[in-house]
């Protein structure tokens, strides 16, 4: 029997469903796009994109919608610095920031968008997203 890669594991439809509804400033499309492929990603680095599952627990506990209003905590680095997304903008930068400090003055722009990001902290296919 042939095991499945584990990132090509979509998220489940009631799974994105939850996300939506925990999220009150709505999901980028990009990482949407992304949970239809895999439900979230951690590299070999040790870089994080939050599964379906667990975004919602993640922007509460770090109080994104109070201190970044309009963004999204996709990931981490699991070293304590975060990344981010604007919800209403598809074509919005990758930014970084300290998890302690969610000032969106003080946020670093990682990559121009979430698939130019995605490329470089997970090489090679995610087939159906990035080529």
């Amino acid at each position: 029997m042939v095991e499945a890669d584990p990132r090509t594991v979509a998220a489940a439809p009631a799974g994105v469903a939850r996300a939506r509804a925990g999220i009150a400033q709505g999901l980028p499309a990009p990482l949407v796009a992304l949970w239809e492929v895999t439900d979230g990603l951690l590299t070999d680095a040790g870089t994080a994109v939050y599964a379906a599952g667990c975004i919602g627990e993640r922007n509460t506990t770090y109080e994104v919608a109070q201190y970044a209003p309009g963004f999204v905590l996709v990931g981490d680095d699991s070293g304590g610095r975060g990344f981010l997304l604007r919800a209403d903008d598809p074509g919005s930068p990758v930014f970084s920031s300290d998890l302690g400090d969610l000032d969106p003055a003080d946020f670093e722009v990682e990559a121009p968008d979430f698939a130019s990001w995605l490329e470089v902290v997970c090489p090679g296919p995610l087939p159906g997203l990035v080529p």
